[in-house]
């Protein structure tokens, strides 16, 4: 049996809210309606074809975890990213794609990913 697609990520986050602004209003996702009813905070997100869901918990130490979502243009949404003042890195070519990374308000990192960019 082969797996169809990855249906979520879960990362853990303090603030929700704050988390839920960054993954909606800096990254384009939408937040979903049909998270049930958990005993701890927390939101789903979609992300494209992928949900994000948040998990209110202590936040693990950074050890290079992360996760990518994919861009059409990368230096357009570096550019709105950074005129929000939100650190950057410079994208750089991973063979014939391009990447860069932002953090999320916990400092969980986010994979900015543009498939074979020139």
């Amino acid at each position: 049996m082969r797996p169809l697609c990855v249906h979520h990520v879960s990362i853990n986050v303090t603030d929700v809210e704050a988390s839920r602004a960054f993954y909606t209003d800096v990254i384009g996702g939408t937040v979903r309606d049909d998270r049930p009813d958990f005993p701890f905070g927390g939101a789903w997100i979609d992300l494209g074809a992928t949900q994000v869901h948040l998990i209110q918990a202590a936040v693990p130490q950074p050890l290079g975890q992360h996760f990518a979502v994919l861009y059409d243009d990368l230096d357009a949404l570096v550019a709105m990213l950074r005129a929000r003042g939100l650190e950057v890195s410079d994208p750089r070519r991973v063979g014939p794609n391009r990447q860069t990374f932002v953090a999320d308000p916990d400092g969980n990192l986010v994979e900015l990913h543009q498939l074979g960019a020139a």
